[in-house]
């Protein structure tokens, strides 16, 4: 995040600055559509900027070697058995419960705030949970939890 924000401030506005100063010199503001294009894509630079300087200092980092695998918090990795009551059928998954930046379901990395990463915290080795999910509502069974 970062490198991120170091590309916006540094690379990022001055591309978006030259945009608008070449914009300015077409003249007559009122029909400059690429004034207009410019101004839209500074606007979400500055927002990009202000929304990573505002995760950046409320970052924490986790030690993981002080983190218990007692019970799931974040950064923890779970192998779930999902089961659904509608067809009773079951398969196992793994994921890692991470930060509402780092989640990518696809690849296993479940955000801390969503619906299954929040009825799993807390939550032991053999603890069984309910979630409504947009498939319906599945039954999640805890079988192990590693750092």
């Amino acid at each position: 995040m970062e490198a991120e924000l170091d590309e916006l401030k540094g690379v990022k506005r001055k591309e978006v600055a030259e945009k608008i100063k070449v914009a300015l010199s077409f003249g007559d503001l009122s029909e400059n559509s690429e004034y207009d294009e410019a101004k839209n894509e500074q606007a979400i630079v500055e927002a990009r900027i202000a929304d990573i300087e505002a995760m950046l200092k409320n970052v924490k980092v986790l030690d993981e070697s002080e983190l218990s695998s007692e019970n799931i918090h974040m950064g923890s990795k779970v192998e779930l058995r999902v089961v659904n009551p509608k067809t009773g059928s079951s398969q196992v998954v793994n994921y890692k419960i991470v930060g509402s930046n780092e989640a990518d379901p696809l690849n296993g990395c479940i955000s801390d705030e969503s619906a299954v990463g929040k009825a799993l915290l807390d939550r032991a080795i053999g603890d069984k949970v309910e979630v409504e999910v947009p498939a319906g509502k599945m039954e999640y069974e805890v079988l192990t939890i590693s750092k």
